[in-house]
């Protein structure tokens, strides 16, 4: 708000000076912590009082807030940002303790204010898809979560998301705002890799040139929007029409500040303006298989499901030169790549069983992503490529094969001697018959090393390991555990005859006569089923390297 200085000095506002040194550009995916209250690391209040007052007074912290004197002499703990449009004479109403920072504030501006009448922070959840109120206007509604003011949601017109998250300078009007095409310096058919690589250019250049940091918040927010496919369509289509329908990036989840009314009833404040955004941000670094991949013409997706993690990349940020035939034979990679980056909470509604249900996950931040590749990539992913078309080279034997382990359980070298006399090279794994995209072979290793012989059945391993493990190379099965038998053969013709479930039901009792000990689910964390692993079976020796 621009006032006269006399009027600064009066109002009990920041200075000029210590608002510009905060370098505020509030954005949906680059934001710093001193400008909002971070929710994740806010401290849990205490109390449920409700502060309201008139403010007399706001001074800076040390810790880059400010503090709000109230009329009644509590001094409540505001963002730097938020104190910048506050003044003397404001009304404030906050569910928080004293001198303790809170993310719900609902601010009445001064009646001599001209360009606010009521500002509003609070943390969002889900932001709804845009529609169309009476008047056939466009609108998201974000619900807000943990509401102690009685305002349950917050209605944003789809023209105001338009100017804060789809702009290049805010400052403008959308008629006269340089494309977000012309800030990344790409045209609009390019595809991803290309993106990314002008995106990087154009950092280099913009240090060199010793731009402005407003310049690099907006070249990562171009780039961030052109990136997603989702929101790159919503902003192609605003190019067209500038009244189309603007989505709430990655579904809302954050914390907002608005300027706008409150409704009548008070359960809803509708926005005029949005101030901020800040987004729930993690920083994550962590491997993923190569296999979970699914591979298009220019781009590649990594889901998570136990994680809930989702990343896209492209092959510059990845790069290896890859196409749709790797989902072929990309279950018999076991490469992994360390994804390390920046993931935002994202959410959507999709339909399950008949039902609306809200389907919450992390998604990665394309400007802030970074893939180290393993370095013998290369040559894993040639063996694959080979094993998989002697797949289909050799698919008659391998079905006698597929064919004799249905029957009953057979020892892995019988089956390599088996395979030797069809014609098989030596060097075909014939483990593979039974392995699932999704499984993770480190626990296939881990047993390896711990087994004398290994027998093929059905579908599944089983470990002759002194105790015995039994493994099903698919996603979502545990390990079962059984004994040290008296005989392997024994054992094997009495677990041939049985299921899974008898033995986890014990009928007949099955389980005491299998000696079965449990199961260890692979869970997340595969250290923890390692040490769970060897507490079971007596081994002493940790063979996790």
């Amino acid at each position: 708000m621009s006032r006269r200085p006399s009027r600064q000095q009066a109002s009990g506002r920041l200075p000029s000076s210590y608002r510009h040194s905060q370098g505020l550009t509030p954005f949906a995916f680059v934001i710093r912590s001193a400008q909002m209250p971070a929710l994740a690391s806010s401290k849990t209040v205490s109390t449920e009082t409700i502060h309201r007052g008139c403010i007399t007074g706001i001074r800076p912290t040390k810790d880059g807030a400010a503090e709000c004197v109230l009329s009644q002499g509590a001094a409540v703990l505001l963002s730097a940002f938020l104190a910048t449009h506050l003044a003397s004479g404001d009304q404030v109403e906050a569910p928080i303790a004293p001198n303790q920072a809170g993310v719900e504030i609902h601010v009445l501006k001064n009646p001599s204010s001209r360009r606010m009448r009521e500002l509003y922070q609070a943390p969002i959840g889900y932001a709804t898809q845009p529609k169309e109120d009476k008047r056939k206007e466009l609108f998201v509604t974000a619900g807000v979560t943990g509401s102690r003011l009685g305002i349950a949601s917050i209605q944003l017109p789809c023209h105001v998301l338009r100017d804060y998250f789809y702009v290049a300078d805010r400052q403008r009007e959308w008629g006269k705002q340089p494309t977000l095409y012309e800030i990344v310096r790409m045209p609009q058919y390019a595809d991803p890799g290309q993106l990314r690589l002008s995106f990087k250019i154009r950092q280099l250049e913009l240090q060199k040139e010793g731009a402005p940091k407003s310049a690099y918040k907006a070249l990562e927010r171009a780039y961030n929007i052109l990136a997603h496919p989702e929101l790159r369509a919503c902003y192609d289509a605003l190019l067209k029409d500038r009244e189309a329908p603007a989505l709430f990036p990655y579904g809302g989840f954050g914390s907002l500040l608005v300027s706008g009314d409150r409704s009548r009833d008070g359960q809803t404040f509708f926005v005029r303006r949005l101030l901020a955004f800040r987004p729930e941000l993690r920083e994550r670094r962590f491997h993923a298989p190569l296999r979970k991949f699914d591979f298009y013409p220019t781009t590649a997706l990594y889901r998570d499901a136990r994680r809930k993690l989702e990343v896209l990349v492209d092959q510059c940020v990845m790069p290896v030169v890859w196409n749709a035939t790797w989902n072929q034979w990309r279950h018999l990679v076991a490469a992994k790549v360390e994804i390390q980056g920046t993931f935002v909470r994202a959410g959507k509604y999709r339909m399950q069983s008949g039902k609306w249900c809200l389907i919450e996950w992390e998604s990665a931040l394309p400007s802030r992503l970074n893939i180290k590749l393993p370095a013998n990539l290369q040559e894993q992913l040639v063996a694959a490529r080979k094993a998989y078309h002697r797949f289909g080279q050799y698919s008659r034997m391998l079905d006698q094969i597929r064919a004799r382990i249905e029957r009953g359980p057979v020892e892995k070298r019988e089956l390599e001697r088996m395979l030797g006399q069809l014609g098989v090279p030596g060097d075909f794994d014939v483990a593979q018959l039974t392995w699932r995209p999704d499984y993770d072979p480190f626990f296939y290793r881990q047993l390896c090393q711990r087994a004398r012989r290994l027998y093929l059945f059905h579908n599944e391993y089983i470990f002759d390991a002194g105790a015995v493990a039994v493994e099903t190379p698919q996603l979502g099965h545990a390990t079962y555990l059984f004994a040290r038998p008296a005989s392997m053969e024994i054992f094997l013709a009495l677990y041939a005859k049985t299921s899974k479930e008898a033995i986890r039901e014990n009928r007949d009792n099955i389980a005491a006569r299998l000696g079965f000990l449990g199961r260890i689910v692979h869970g997340v964390h595969p250290r923890a089923w390692v040490k769970e692993l060897n507490a079971r079976i007596g081994e002493s020796v940790d063979l996790l390297q």
